[in-house]
């Protein structure tokens, strides 16, 4: 069975991976509405913890770190029922341990939809034993 992650299943596409700084892309389509039609807040905050997510795994070794989204929160500030949202990702804090990330989510219009902040926890990666 080939795994496919959640990213694949809700479209998301990274645009642009910078210093800081993570750009990405996620229709509004029957993958990532509710019931009622609408962008489903569930799906806005995958869209959110996948450019922290991303953007601090560009900041980090990843031969001796992983990273681990820790804590996430949203506002919903404007329904969307089709086409295409945007997030941008901003690294806030850079630490050893933890980076908190801005993320704001916008249509095509470039009216705010969710605005989301992202605590991404960065631990050592348990490497294989050598005996």
């Amino acid at each position: 069975m080939r795994h496919i992650g959640l990213h694949q299943s809700l479209g998301i596409e990274l645009v642009e991976i910078g210093d800081g700084r993570v750009t990405a892309t996620m229709p509004v389509d029957e993958r990532t509405r509710q019931p009622y039609g609408y962008l489903h807040g569930g799906a806005s905050v995958a869209l959110a913890e996948t450019a922290a997510s991303v953007g601090t795994a560009a900041l980090i070794d990843l031969e001796k770190e992983v990273c681990f989204g820790l804590e996430i929160n949203a506002n919903h500030v404007r329904p969307k029922r089709g086409g295409l949202v945007t997030a941008i990702a901003e690294a806030v804090h850079r630490g050893k341990t933890t980076m908190v990330w801005d993320i704001r989510i916008k249509d095509e219009e470039n009216r705010l939809i969710c605005i989301s902040r992202c605590t991404v926890a960065i631990v050592p990666k348990e490497l294989p034993s050598q005996e």
